[in-house]
């Protein structure tokens, strides 16, 4: 079936325009080495470091910045320890899973070779010129006269690796995506992200590596000013979509996305961990991974509560899953809270819920245990399936609820869930994505043709066994709470089982409807009505517009803000979904 958009403006690109003097950005190799020069002009001696996020294409950038005519070049990934020793000392935390490691609290100057560094700084010192220090790390070994930081998002470092990029300090470009993933995941990103965080008020220049052979570069000044704007404003994520074994073809028609993939499953347009924000300088679009946001205005952004709840994570999460026109998700269940600590070393746990877009009749969501279920009969029958042995009975074991339009379901950490076929489902959950711990995927293989990991031993120790169908029913299914509101406004708490941190309501209406925020920040999308407005009471920012389907982020210390419906909607109803932390 195809799906078409009745609205058509669903924006794929969201920007902020950030005002700054000329010459606040520049693109290509010329024009960046140009700039840099520019900055060390008149200097005997300038050292100009180049540090960069993991995952930036080093043979690329060390040839476009051929042009500063350096008279000495340091490559700092020569002063970290040789590749294998780095994945010995990092062994405990890759464990032999093919997807969970274990997160790691060292720091990225942990792993330089001593020696190796020593010998590279005294050189250093020795110089004279221009002296460029390039690489991961590179803030590492001098004191920069010129700071420059290569960054790039997560996802694109991603789709490199799916392309045949290596870890860094790694030979390992032939390994499984999944592979490369975990490393990144559970090492390299956090040591690099806690690296950076040291660096946001002393970087010169921010350049933008995210695309191939297009180098953009912003002043350091400009880059603060772009997140500190994005810190006190209403601002949405770039989204990104990706196909799936199970994918649908709702997104590809309502959010009007390119022909080419067979389907699209996933949408992350909420998630800062995965997702870049786009800012425009002097007439250039930027991409900057959201996650410098998080780390450098955390307590604006989040409130100072969840802050100190949650330290530099942004614990909410809004992704789509789409299975209309697809199939099943994979029978699954996340983790409690004491087997995440103790297994993977996170503080929080993968709480969820499904918020339904839009169904088809034979829509539903498998979720909880069927009275009287046993245990050992369940497992036997999940090996028996894992070993192709036989089709798991589902049905025999699991509920199936019907699901339409606005039902929202409640998924606890340790709840047996997926969402079925002919669904739209927004997920709204905690952030710590990767932990899902699948039981049974309905016979299938991935994309890439190799079976999809199945974790049975960490799935059995984490369902719990009495969320039954009266249980689940009960607290999972339709809990709905009408709230006090002002007349011609609908308010209802809906969704989030009261052990889950994340609260989440309804508004319905056809006028404004003010927000309080309650010490957190918000996470809403439009999942009803062409276009809303979002507006501060008290001119803290400007007039923000949405369409339907976008998430959209509030920081915290903008304060409180109204939603009415706008454009297309205007004097028709609009309804948003709300998340937020409980504080």
């Amino acid at each position: 079936m195809a799906y078409i958009s009745p609205y058509k403006n669903y924006d794929k690109f969201p920007e902020k325009r950030i005002d700054s003097p000329p010459g606040s950005a520049c693109e290509g190799y010329a024009a960046i080495c140009r700039t840099i020069l520019e900055k060390a002009a008149g200097r005997e001696k300038c050292i100009v470091a180049v540090d960069c996020y993991p995952g930036v294409d080093m043979a690329e950038l060390t040839a476009g910045l051929g042009g500063l005519s350096a008279g000495m070049v340091v490559y700092s990934d020569d002063c970290f320890i040789q590749p294998a020793d780095f994945t010995a000392a990092i062994r405990d935390n890759l464990t032999d899973d093919r997807v969970f490691g274990r997160m790691t609290c060292r720091r990225l100057e942990d792993y330089l070779d001593e020696a190796a560094a020593e010998a590279a700084r005294s050189r250093i010192a020795e110089a004279t010129g221009l002296i460029l220090v390039i690489g991961v790390g590179a803030a590492l070994l001098a004191q920069p006269d010129i700071l420059v930081y290569a960054d790039m998002a997560r996802w694109e470092i991603q789709t490199r690796y799916k392309a045949g990029a290596p870890n860094w300090r790694s030979d390992n470009g032939d390994e499984p995506f999944l592979s490369k993933v975990k490393r990144g995941y559970f090492v390299i990103w956090r040591l690099a992200d806690r690296h950076k965080r040291e660096l946001f008020d002393r970087m010169d220049f921010l350049l933008d590596t995210n695309r191939r052979g297009e180098p953009k570069m912003m002043t350091g000044t400009v880059f603060r000013q772009a997140l500190e704007t994005f810190a006190r404003e209403p601002f949405r994520l770039v989204p990104y979509f990706d196909p799936g074994v199970w994918g649908g073809q709702w997104m590809k028609g309502m959010l009007d996305l390119p022909d080419g993939p067979p389907n699209y499953a996933w949408s992350f347009d909420g998630v800062p961990e995965e997702n870049s924000l786009y800012v425009r300088v002097n007439g250039i679009r930027l991409e900057i991974p959201a996650m410098d946001l998080v780390l450098y205005r955390p307590v604006e952004l989040l409130g100072p509560k969840v802050f100190g709840r949650f330290g530099a994570e942004f614990p909410i999460r809004f992704d789509f899953l789409d299975t209309m026109g697809g199939g099943n998700l994979s029978l699954q269940v996340h983790p409690l809270i004491t087997y995440i600590q103790e297994r993977f070393g996170m503080h929080y746990t993968q709480d969820e819920s499904y918020y339904i877009l839009a169904a088809e009749e034979d829509a539903c969501v498998y979720l909880g245990l069927k009275e009287g279920v046993g245990k050992a009969a369940m497992a036997a029958d999940l090996y028996r399936a894992q070993a192709g042995e036989i089709q798991f009975p589902a049905e025999k074991y699991v509920n199936k609820f019907p699901a339409k339009v606005h039902d929202h379901f409640s998924i606890p950490a340790g709840t047996i869930h997926c969402s079925g076929k002919n669904a739209m489902v927004l997920e709204i959950s905690a952030t710590p994505y990767i932990f899902t711990f699948k039981l049974w995927d309905w016979g299938r293989v991935g994309l890439d043709g190799l079976p999809r990991p199945i974790h049975l031993e960490h799935g059995l120790n984490n369902i719990q066994w009495d969320r039954t169908t009266g249980w689940v029913r009960e607290n999972l299914v339709g809990q709905v709470e009408s709230l006090p509101a002002p007349e011609g406004v609908t308010a209802q708490r809906t969704g989030l089982q009261e052990r889950e941190f994340i609260e989440t309501i309804r508004h319905r209406s056809a006028g404004k409807v003010l927000h309080e925020r309650g010490g957190s920040v918000h996470v809403l999308n439009l999942v009803e009505g062409g276009e809303a407005v979002v507006e501060s009471p008290d001119g803290r920012f400007d007039p923000f517009v949405v369409h339907y389907a976008e998430t959209f982020i509030l920081p915290e210390i903008a304060g409180p803000y109204t939603i009415r419906p706008y454009g297309i909607s205007e004097g028709r109803e609009v309804v948003t979904i709300q998340a937020k932390v409980r504080v």
